[in-house]
Order: C-alpha cells, then sequence, then structure tokens
C-alpha cells in the first residue's frame, strides 16, 4: 500500500468518526480556540442540532462527554456554559494515567524534588495571609491526627495543595496535585512499616509552615528540600523498592 493511499484511509477512517464524537471535537476547538470562552452560554440542544446537522441524541452524546471533561456545565435554567475543569477533576485523570503506566516511587520522587522546594518558596515569597492561615491550621490538625494513617495521608495532600495554591501559579497547582494523589497508597505502607514517620512528617510540617507564614522563601525552600529528602529515606528504611510500580489506589482519585 502506498503513502498516498494509507494517507487517504486514516483520512476516511477520521471521516467516520461517531456522531457524537464530531459534535464534541467541534465544540471543543471553538472552546481551545478561544471563540467560546468560561461562561458562555451555548446554544440549545435543538440549535447545535441545526447548526452541526446532527439528531438531538447525537448532540446529547457529544455534550456528555463534554460535560466529563469538565469543559462544559449545566447552569441556572439548565442552560449549558462553557466551564473550566476543576483542579481536582484534572488531578484525578492524570494520576490515573500515571497509575496505569506504572511509574515508581523514584520517577515520582524526582518531581518532588523539583517542584516542592520551589513551591515552598514561592508560597512564602506570594501566599495571601488567609491561604497561610490555611496552612497554620491545616499543620494544627495534623498534629491531632497522628494515630490515623489515612487522616494524615489527606492531611499531607491537602497541605501539598494549600501550598500550592498560595504561590498563585495554577501551572505549578496542577502540576504538583496529581503526584501528591498518587503517593496516597504508598504513603499508606510507609506509615505501617515506619510509625515514627508520622512525627517526623509533622516536624517537618512545623517547620515549613513557620518559614511560609514568616515569609522566610529561603526556610521554607530548605526545610522542604529536607522533607522530601526524609520522605525517600523513609523509603528505604522501610526497604520498599523505590523502583517497583505503585500501585493504583481508587481513594487516591478522590483525595482530593
Amino acid at each position: 500500500m502506498s503513502d498516498a493511499t494509507r494517507s487517504a484511509t486514516k483520512l476516511k477512517s477520521l471521516d467516520l468518526a461517531p456522531g457524537y464524537r464530531r459534535v464534541a471535537e467541534a465544540i471543543e476547538d471553538q472552546i481551545v480556540s478561544g471563540d467560546l470562552t468560561p461562561g458562555d452560554l451555548l446554544p440549545t440542544e435543538t440549535e447545535l442540532a441545526e447548526i452541526l446537522g446532527v439528531n438531538r441524541s447525537t448532540v446529547r452524546e457529544g455534550i456528555r462527554s463534554l460535560e466529563n471533561a469538565g469543559l462544559v456545565r449545566r447552569g441556572g435554567g439548565k442552560r449549558l456554559h462553557v466551564s473550566v475543569p476543576e483542579t481536582p477533576a484534572v488531578s484525578s485523570v492524570v494520576s490515573r494515567a500515571l497509575g496505569l503506566k506504572q511509574v515508581s516511587f523514584a520517577e515520582l520522587w524526582e518531581m518532588q524534588m523539583l517542584l516542592e522546594p520551589f513551591s515552598a518558596r514561592l508560597a512564602a515569597l506570594r501566599g495571601h495571609e488567609d491561604v497561610k492561615q490555611l496552612i497554620g491550621e491545616n499543620v494544627l490538625k495534623l498534629a491531632d491526627c497522628l494515630d490515623d494513617d489515612q487522616a494524615v495521608i489527606l492531611n499531607d495532600i491537602e497541605f501539598h495543595r494549600l501550598l500550592a495554591v498560595a504561590t498563585g501559579n495554577e501551572a505549578l497547582a496542577l502540576s504538583t496535585a496529581p503526584i501528591g494523589a498518587l503517593l496516597f497508597a504508598a504513603t499508606q505502607e510507609l506509615y505501617a512499616l515506619v510509625p515514627q514517620a508520622r512525627q517526623r512528617l509533622l516536624g517537618a510540617h512545623q517547620r515549613i509552615a513557620a518559614a511560609v507564614v514568616a515569609g522566610d522563601e529561603r526556610q521554607a525552600e530548605s526545610w522542604m528540600e529536607k522533607h522530601i529528602r526524609d520522605f525517600r529515606r523513609g523509603y528505604e528504611l522501610a526497604e520498599i523498592s523505590i523502583d517497583a510500580p505503585i500501585t493504583l489506589d481508587p481513594r487516591a482519585l478522590r483525595a482530593d
């Protein structure tokens, strides 16, 4: 088969894509290109069917696909409007993909070493007082739940999420959230084998939070780096392979 024939075959396959998918892609293209912006109302299902030359059931399936992706949402009067996917939804999708790709603790740890100290430094520099207060309250809650491993892990995920929020950098927040969520299952195993890791976590969070609240970016970055390094040492102490794939825990997808 010639290259031209192969290309023609691919084009034909695309043209025969299910109608609902073509509806979803047509609307998504308008959103991604900026022709439709968050908050804009979409035409009714009947109007969309007429515009796109398909039946209403096909439009409905396409809309459902866009709703699942967080690109459209039903508002008052059930009218559809363009929306922005929320961070938890994006995090869940990425966490699932990373888990299914069988990434290891070592791979995630390398990303944490790059992103988390940077996040702590920016949080100290840019964080508003209200977010800093939430970070302080988070640490106080951690001290009260050290005997509950699941509560500790959820608190830990929330701590790092709040730091990312404090940076005011949406790209950073979207990058760090999936990593923390995927480490949910891995951390449970760590606490079961190395119980003292809980106290070390509390001590690190207290120092990081104090530096962030004080606006001391150097100390915030330094303590976060020590914290992430200590996380790996805990794994080594527990004799857990850092190169083995992390098992995806369904609860991690709901941790946010």
